[in-house]
C-alpha cells in the first residue's frame, strides 16, 4: 500500500497535459467540490466557550492548503456555515448537481448529526471531515454510508489525510463527465447499449455508438505523410521490429492518428470496439493495438473487444492512480499460485502518465499472425492492483506481486507473471470483464479504491 505522502504526491502531470489540450471538454477540468461548515447555534461540546468562528477559519485555511497542493485536480467552492436543520436542508437543495462533483462537510460541534445527514442527502458524494473532539457526527454518517449511500468519513487531525480524497474526487469527476465511443456490430448494439445505459444512470458517463464505416473514414482522413512520419517515430523508439512489414506499421499508426482525431471530433476521451470481430470481417483498415497503447500512454483510453466493464474500470482507476491500466487476458497456474497477465496491446507508461516509458518490441498480433502489436517489457517487480467492474454495482479487486516478464509464443505478446494470494480461489470465482479480462495498475491501491467505492456506493469484492 502507498503511504499517504506517496499517494498525495503522485502527479497528474500527464493527465493535466491532456486536459490542457482538450480545454473545452467537460472531463478535462478539475473536480469541483463544495465545502460547508456545520455547528449548532449554542455549542456545549467540545466546550460551552468554544470559539466556533475561529475553528471555522482554521479549518478553511487547511482546506485552502489542500486545494493548493492539487492544482488542476481540485477546485473548492462554497464555504458557508449552517447552524440549523433548516439551513442544512436548504443548502443541500441549492446544490447544482450538474456542476458539483462532491461535498466536504466539516463539523465543528456536537449536535451536528442531523445537519450532516441533511447535507449528505443533497445527491452528490459527500466526505465528512470530523476532526477529533469536534462533534460525533462520524457515527451516524458512517452508518448512513454502510447502508449503501455515497459518502465517507475522515476522523483525523492531520489535514494531509485529505490528500487521498483529492484524487478520489477527481476520479468521480472524470467518470461522471467522460464520453466513450463504442463500435460494435449492429446485431450486438441493443444488449451492449443496455449495459452502457446502466453505467450512465449510476455514474453519469456518456456513450456514443458509431459504425465501422466511421472508423474507416477517420483512417482515410489521415494524410499518408503524417502516418509515415508517425510510423518512423514509433519504429525508431522500439528495441526492434520482428514480424510486421513497413506497410502494416504505417496502417497501424494511421489508425492511431485517425482514432485520436475521431475522439477530438466527438468530444470523447475513450474508445472501445469489437476489434477482433472487425478484423475477421474485414471492417477495420488497420490493427488498433498500437493506437490503444498510445492513447493510454497519453491519458486517454483505448480498450479492446468492446469491453465496457474494463473501459469503466480504467475511467475509474486511471484518474485515481495517475497511471494507465493494462487490460489483459488471465492465465492461471494454480500450482504456482500465479496469474499470468497477457495481451497484444499494453501501455508503455505503466509507472505514470507523463513518466518513464517501458521498452517495447514491434510484433505481429499473435492470434492472427498479422498486423501490428507491441511486446512491452514492463517493470519486473513491485505490487500491482488488479480490478474489473462486474456490472455497474460491483468491482472485483485483488493485488499481486510482479515476478517478471514472460517471453512466449503462446497467448499474447505482452505478458507479465504475477503471484496472487490464492490463485485457485481467484480462478473459481472469476466473473466480470469479458469473463477472462482484468485491468492491472502498478502500485497497491486497494485501500484507496475501497474509499472510492464508499464515495460512489458500489460493492467491493476481494478476489484473492
Amino acid at each position: 500500500m502507498l503511504t499517504r505522502r506517496e499517494f498525495g504526491s503522485l502527479s497528474l502531470t500527464g493527465l493535466a497535459g491532456v486536459a490542457q489540450s482538450s480545454a473545452q471538454a467537460a472531463w478535462a477540468g478539475p473536480a469541483v467540490v463544495k465545502t460547508v461548515f456545520i455547528a449548532v447555534a449554542r455549542p456545549t461540546w467540545p466546550n460551552p466557550r468554544f470559539d466556533v468562528e475561529r475553528a471555522r477559519r482554521e479549518a478553511a485555511a487547511r482546506l485552502a492548503e489542500w486545494e493548493a497542493r492539487h492544482p488542476g485536480v481540485l477546485r473548492l467552492t462554497g464555504g458557508e456555515m449552517v447552524r440549523t436543520g433548516d439551513e442544512a436542508a436548504a443548502w443541500a437543495r441549492a446544490l447544482d448537481r450538474e456542476t458539483v462533483d462532491g461535498v466536504v462537510a466539516v463539523t465543528l460541534t456536537s449536535g451536528s448529526d442531523g445537519m450532516t445527514l441533511a447535507v449528505a442527502k443533497g445527491g452528490v458524494p459527500t466526505l465528512l471531515w470530523n476532526q477529533p473532539y469536534l462533534g460525533h457526527a462520524w457515527g451516524s454518517m458512517a452508518a448512513w454510508v454502510r447502508a449503501g449511500n455515497r459518502g465517507d468519513v475522515l476522523t483525523s487531525s492531520d489535514p494531509g489525510d485529505l490528500d487521498i480524497y483529492a484524487r478520489i474526487f477527481y476520479a468521480i469527476h472524470v467518470l461522471r463527465t467522460s464520453k466513450v465511443v463504442v463500435v460494435v456490430p449492429e446485431r450486438a448494439r441493443e444488449s451492449h447499449s443496455a449495459q452502457a445505459a446502466e453505467f450512465t444512470r449510476r455514474y453519469g458517463t456518456s456513450f456514443e455508438y458509431l459504425n465501422y464505416a466511421d472508423l474507416k473514414a477517420a483512417w482515410e482522413a489521415v494524410p499518408a505523410r503524417d502516418a509515415e512520419q508517425e510510423a518512423e517515430r514509433f519504429v525508431r523508439s522500439a528495441l526492434r521490429v520482428v514480424e510486421p512489414s513497413r506497410e502494416e506499421i504505417v496502417r497501424a499508426l494511421r489508425f492511431y492518428l485517425g482514432a485520436r482525431k475521431l475522439l477530438a471530433e466527438r468530444r470523447a476521451n475513450a474508445i472501445t470496439i469489437d476489434c477482433l470481430g472487425g478484423i475477421q470481417r474485414g471492417e477495420l483498415p488497420g490493427y488498433p493495438c498500437v493506437a490503444w497503447s498510445r492513447l493510454d500512454d497519453e491519458g486517454l483510453y483505448g480498450v479492446c473487444q468492446a469491453d465496457l466493464n474494463c473501459t469503466m474500470t480504467q475511467l475509474l482507476l486511471t484518474p485515481l492512480t495517475g497511471k494507465p491500466g493494462f487490460v489483459f487476458n488471465s492465465v492461471f497456474d494454480s500450482g504456482r499460485n500465479e496469474l499470468i497477465q497477457s495481451h497484444c496491446t499494453a501501455p508503455t507508461a505503466m509507472q505514470g502518465i507523463g513518466g518513464p516509458r517501458s521498452p517495447y518490441i514491434v510484433r505481429s498480433h499473435l492470434e492472427t499472425a498479422e498486423g501490428v502489436s507491441l511486446q512491452v517489457l514492463m517493470p519486473e517487480s513491485g505490487v500491482v492492483t488488479v480490478a474489473a467492474f462486474d456490472g455497474p454495482q460491483k468491482l472485483r479487486i485483488a493485488t499481486a506481486e510482479v515476478l517478471g516478464n514472460v517471453a512466449s509464443e503462446l497467448g499474447c505478446r505482452t505478458q507479465i507473471r504475477t503471484r496472487v494470494r490464492d490463485a485457485e480461489r481467484m480462478m473459481q470465482g472469476y466473473q466480470g470483464g469479458l469473463g477472462v479480462h482484468r485491468v492491472t495498475f502498478y502500485g497497491d491501491y486497494r485501500n484507496e479504491t475501497v474509499r472510492l467505492a464508499r464515495m460512489l456506493g458500489f460493492e467491493i469484492v476481494e478476489e484473492a
